[in-house]
């Protein structure tokens, strides 16, 4: 080797290039939609990586849009105000003032948090939430509290707590056009005129499909789907997943993800990824390398 040859780490970076470059073709001008919670949302080195992440996408010819959860922030504020917290299947009861300070740490300090992280990694990004330009319209949902004792479902009120019914995606098509990046909060308003917050993988998935999204990834606290061994699953479809149910391989909180990602592939987005949002730069091991990094459901 000439002493001016390039050194092992210069090719090996190189190489990597030469592997994302048959991706960089078939994504550019796609959209993606990415669901980002979980821990990643609370460690400023994940933070930071999630941000230069999606500036890079942007920056390549994809447009991303974020929704972001943020069920604990919501949890600690209403410890903080010495409101209490119930919860049925997964969901918060939700009664008036726990919607107005679940709308404030949603869509006032998370949301423009996000914004910044992503300003900071130099792109541009627009704070909305679903009530902007009627993007989303929520409908209530009732709850169901199963009583395995006396084999009997109660139908619980959860208050304002709703799912979408409709998107409309003009804004964040005029967001993407003009460079910007949307990061939006999963609250909606409804046909009745009340705010509902909504479950954010559910409000993601509505918006991939509305969007005719390429990918829709869900950034979560696990590595993805695990088979019976622990064993990472990297390729699944609807059948295949409804047959991991049945036979308990998917359960408790995997359950509503999977739902979700099989909905929005149904409803015509190409594929989603269930990925693990602790690993540094997952959505671009997922997006531009062979091997992948997580779960990717497929029509």
């Amino acid at each position: 080797m000439t002493d001016n040859a390039p050194a092992p780490a210069m090719l090996a970076k190189a190489e990597t290039l030469i592997e994302a470059l048959p991706y960089l073709q078939r994504y550019a001008g796609a959209t993606f939609v990415v669901k980002y919670g979980g821990h990643a949302m609370g460690d400023p080195e994940l933070q930071r990586d999630f941000a230069e992440d999606v500036v890079l996408l942007k920056a390549i010819g994809i447009n991303p849009i974020v929704v972001h959860g943020g069920g604990p922030q919501i949890g600690a504020m209403l410890k903080r105000l010495g409101v209490e917290s119930q919860f049925v299947g997964g969901l918060r009861v939700t009664d008036a003032e726990t919607a107005r300070i679940a709308e404030m740490v949603l869509a006032g300090s998370i949301n423009k948090e996000i914004v910044g992280w992503i300003g900071q990694a130099g792109g541009r990004a627009v704070g909305i939430s679903g009530k902007d330009a009627n993007l989303v319209t929520a409908r209530k949902i009732e709850g169901r509290d199963p009583d395995k004792l006396q084999g009997i479902e109660r139908h619980v009120d959860l208050g304002f707590v709703g799912e979408p019914v409709a998107v409309d995606p003009a804004l964040l098509n005029s967001l993407a056009a003009q460079g910007f990046i949307p990061v939006v909060a999963p609250i909606a308003l409804g046909a009745d005129g009340h705010t509902y917050n909504i479950n954010a993988d559910t409000m993601a998935g509505a918006i991939a499909a509305a969007c005719g999204a390429s990918r829709f990834f869900l950034l979560t606290d696990v590595a993805g789907v695990l088979d019976k061994s622990g064993e990472l699953m990297t390729d699944l479809d609807p059948a295949g997943i409804a047959a991991l149910r049945d036979d308990g391989t998917i359960s408790g909180g995997m359950i509503p993800k999977v739902e979700t990602c099989v909905a929005a592939v149904e409803a015509g987005v190409d594929a989603a990824v269930i990925l693990d949002g602790r690993i540094p730069h997952a959505m671009l091991l997922e997006i531009f390398t062979r091997r992948g990094a997580g779960t990717l459901v497929h029509a």
